[in-house]
Formats: C-alpha cells, structure tokens, sequence
C-alpha cells in the first residue's frame, strides 16, 4: 500500500466536530490502497473529549503523538478561569462576559497567535517530520485545519522533502465566521491573508467542503480545488430504531453560539404558543452541545425557558441516537457574511437520521442547495418570518396528525466510504 501521513490537531479523545472528517477517512482510505500514519498532538486543549471514538481508530494504525504547547493556561489565568476548565470552540462562551481582561486577551489572541494559538506546534513537529520522513518514507502529507497551523507545516515539510501534499480546508481562513471577530490590526489582518494565499498556492491539492469554498478560494488562488463535502458513517446508523419523541421536540446539535442564536425562531415559537391550542404543551427545544449564554438570554426573554430541555455535551453515539428519536432537527447557519458557503458536518448526519430539516439560512447557500437536492426538509431566510412561521405550523400539523416523515433522496451519496475513494483520488492524482 501506498502511505500517506495525515496532521491532525484533532484526533480521539477529541470530541466535537472537528475530529469526525479525518477520524472517518482513515477509516476508510485502506479500501482504496492508501496505509493512513496519523501525526497528532499528544495533550492538547480540546473543547470536549469524546473517549467512545477511540473504537472508531482501524487496528494497528500507526499514530504518532508529540507534545504541544499551547498559551490557554495563561490566557485562563489572565481571564480568571480555572486552569481545568474548557474553552469553547471559536468563541462561544457559556457564561456573561465582556470583561476589559476578556476582551484584551481576545486581541492579544488574534493578534500574536498567527495563523492561531498552535503556531507553537509547528517548528518542533517540522523538525521532528523531516527525520521520521527519512527513516519512514511517504507518498503523500496530508494536513486539515482549522487551526490552520496544520497548514504551515505541510507548506514547510513541502520545502524541505517535496513531498505530495494536499491541503484539506474544513472552514475557510480568512472568511472563517468569527474573523471579524479576531480584532486584527492592519499587519495581523496582511499575515493571514499572506499565509492563506501562500498554502493555496504551494498545495498539490487543495479540498474543501462546500462549493461556495471554491469560490471564496478563487479570488485569492485561482487554481483547481476538490470538493469533498463532509458526511455521515453508515455504520454509525446501523443502530435498532429508536421511539420518537412523544413531544414535538425541535433538536439542535453542536454548539450554538451567537453568532447561530435564531432569535427569529425563538420570536417565532413564542407567538405559535399563543395561536395554537396545546402547542405549549407539546413543545420541546432539545439543545445537545455547548450553548453560548446569549442564546439563553433569547429563550428566557421569549418565555420558552419551560419548554426547553438543555441536555449538554453527549458522546457521538448518544447523540445520533438522540437525533434519531428528534421529531425535527434544527440546522442553525451563522448569520455572518460567509453564511452561503456554510456547510457543516451535521448536516449531513441529520440526512442519515431521516428526520425532517428545518433550516434557518441563506436560502441560495450551499446547505440549502443539498437539503433541496435530497428533499431532506425546508430551508427559512434569516429574516422570513412567515415562512418560518408556516414551516413549523405545518410540521406541528404533521406532527399531531403522526405524519412527520421524509422519504428522502441520494442520501446515500454522502457516506464517508464512498467520500474516502474520493480522497484517494485526489492523492492518486486522478481528478
């Protein structure tokens, strides 16, 4: 078999959705003859540990495991936060903040950690990539970010050994949602865009997960990109049907931050609980993830606080299985000037739990192109209040009337085996 060496800052134990593309592909690349060698960091700060996944890794795969240094122990002393408590991914926050501290910090983050707070991975793993390379020869790199430090060492191992090397793009760089957020000065904003334009162009091969990523991704490199979207194990779905709900339960999965608060769907619901008989009754807002205190704020400030049930962090099994029993599944896209081209991996596990979708997104965005491709559900504008309104009407309908079901279409395309062949094909060199 061929051997390709994938750099990976997430890696079981990690939980959260930044672990799912790569743990899956590995899974799966042996069936196309490539051998995976996984380098990852060996005690990093991941947002949520998810130890189930560790079943998921293929007997006798090769990982290698270095130390990291990362700033967070500083930036939680600074803040004030203990030195064992989580950060949340990007830059949700369960808790008030908004602090002169908080905020300063934020900067200096954005600022000083170029392209991110794992820059300090990167000379140490390229000094130690180039002797294992010597001695453990590969026909290929991979790296994936975010964080895109993984990115710049596949640039760097790329000048040092020539080897192929394809750069898999999960989120973009510079168009990422909480860019503006970062706070740049005019310098810090030049480097990101150096360094971006800089992989793009030194790549082999650059994949991404949505089409409007190609079109971000042309203005700034004009060259051939892949589109491999994220999508869903087979395996995992394998599991006995489980009852659903008995309550219309609206279930969102992952992390909700501000930047996804759907404060017209909470808008939305409040005035359904007071047109339609027993729709209070029957409510549910089922919140599995991490869950930024604004949006709390929203629910209690529209009275849902009695119809929601917050269930927290769950292990990837259980919350498939939570999905399965959702009577609807909620898919919220970050309402930042990116929002098109948004297309995230729990999409396309909602397609495989065959609940219906309701979306609140740009209707011409690349998540609601596949929705519509796959009759998977409906898709409301940030700003579509009756059609939101009418959405959930006719899905509580459905609901009372026990019809709440899609049948479905070409769901089946977004397996993660049939993706991984796509994978190869960009290793061999075949597209």
């Amino acid at each position: 078999m061929k051997r390709v060496l994938i750099i990976t800052y997430y890696w079981p134990p990690s939980g959260g959705g930044g672990v799912q593309r790569w743990l899956k592909f590995v899974k799966y690349l042996r069936r196309y003859g490539w051998e995976p060698v996984v380098y990852a960091p060996e005690d990093p700060e991941y947002p949520e540990f998810d130890h189930s996944l560790v079943k998921e890794v293929p007997d006798g795969l090769e990982i290698i495991k270095r130390p990291i240094w990362e700033p967070f122990d500083l930036y939680k002393k600074f803040t004030g936060r203990k030195r064992e408590e989580r950060l949340g991914a990007g830059f949700l926050s369960e808790r008030k903040n908004g602090s002169r501290l908080h905020n300063f910090a934020q900067w200096a983050r954005g600022n000083f950690f170029i392209p991110d707070a794992r820059k300090f991975w990167i000379r140490p793993s390229v000094n130690y990539l180039k002797k294992y390379l010597r001695h453990h020869p590969v026909d290929a790199v991979v790296t994936t970010g975010p964080p895109m430090s993984m990115h710049m060492i596949g640039l760097k191992l790329k000048k040092i050994t020539g080897i192929r090397w394809l750069a898999d793009f999960r989120d973009p760089w510079t168009n990422v949602d909480f860019y503006h957020e970062l706070n740049l000065m005019k310098w810090a904003d030049r480097k990101h865009h150096r360094y971006e334009r800089t992989v793009l162009e030194a790549a082999d091969e650059v994949t991404v997960v949505s089409n409007g990523m190609v079109t971000d991704f042309k203005k700034i490199v004009n060259r051939t990109y892949h589109v491999i979207t994220n999508g869903f194990d087979e395996e995992d779905f394998k599991t006995e049907d489980v009852p659903l709900d008995s309550k219309f339960s609206i279930g969102h999965f992952g992390s909700l931050g501000k930047a996804r608060n759907p404060e017209l769907l909470w808008e939305v619901l409040s005035q359904v609980k007071s047109e339609i008989q027993d729709f209070d009754r029957d409510l549910e807002i089922k919140l599995v993830g991490n869950v930024d205190f604004q949006v709390m704020e929203s629910i209690q400030k529209h009275g849902l606080t009695e119809n929601l049930n917050r269930i927290g962090y769950l292990s990837h099994d259980e919350m498939i299985q939570e999905m399965k029993r959702s009577q609807v599944l909620l898919l919220v896209i970050n309402n930042t000037p990116n929002a098109k081209l948004i297309a995230t991996g729990k999409l396309f596990e909602y397609l495989a739990a065959r609940r219906p979708i309701l979306c609140i997104g740009p209707e011409d965005g690349d998540a609601a192109r596949i929705i519509g491709k796959t009759g998977a559900g409906e898709v409301c504008g940030f700003d579509d209040q009756e059609k939101l309104k009418r959405s959930i009407r006719i899905c509580y309908l459905n609901f009372s009337n026990k019809g709440l079901v899609i049948k479905g279409k070409g769901i089946e395309n977004y397996a993660r085996r049939l993706l991984a062949g796509e994978i190869a094909k960009c290793l061999n060199d075949e597209q």
